[in-house]
């Protein structure tokens, strides 16, 4: 499972192996970084040709990727859309599956508690890859944040790992409700 916390400057990876029993454990974690000083065009094609090589390398079997969502930074926010735009063609590119999850999705996944701050969700992460340290800088962490979070949502690809006995009853009741939310929007 691989997770892209997407940003112009600081783009952050981590891939996961998420077992049918949400064990979990961290494969490879990192930040493509771009010059703030650089041309628009070069950092998306630096930010493209990094998710790349962590593809080619890793060869992960999905990719969850931070929904974009509204900051009151103009700039900040289109860079972030234009580098998630980039994450997600390049996985389709490897005919990779996409997920998008928003900020409190994660950190309801993996605290339990859609507000957690990024000190909440990086210890979390720590623990439950069980590192010694958090994950720096908080891209890091926030993209091994999204990975778990996909795999223990059912994205994971092990054997059975969808199957609801290697949920937890917090996770069985969680889907459950985005069920029935699904059914009652159609």
């Amino acid at each position: 499972m691989l997770g892209i916390d997407p940003g112009l400057t600081r783009c952050g990876v981590g891939i996961v192996d998420v077992l049918h029993d949400r064990r979990v454990s961290l494969v490879h974690v990192g930040v493509i970084r771009t010059p703030s000083d650089a041309e628009l065009p070069q950092r998306l094609l630096a930010v493209s040709e990094g998710i790349a090589a962590v593809i080619a390398e890793f060869h992960p079997d999905a990719v969850a990727v931070e929904r974009v969502f509204a900051q009151h930074n103009l700039r900040t926010v289109m860079g972030t859309a234009q580098a998630s735009g980039i994450a997600v063609a390049k996985a389709a590119e490897h005919g990779l599956p996409v997920a998008l999850h928003t900020p409190s999705e994660v950190k309801a996944a993996i605290t339990g508690y859609g507000s957690a701050d990024k000190a909440q969700v990086g210890a979390m992460v720590a623990r439950v890859l069980g590192l010694a340290e958090i994950p720096r800088p908080a891209d890091a962490a926030d993209a091994l944040a999204l990975a778990i979070c996909h795999g223990w949502r059912g994205g994971a690809t092990a054997p059975d790992a969808g199957a609801t006995g290697g949920l937890t009853p917090a996770q069985r009741a969680w889907r459950a409700a985005e069920k029935s939310a699904a059914k009652r929007r159609l």
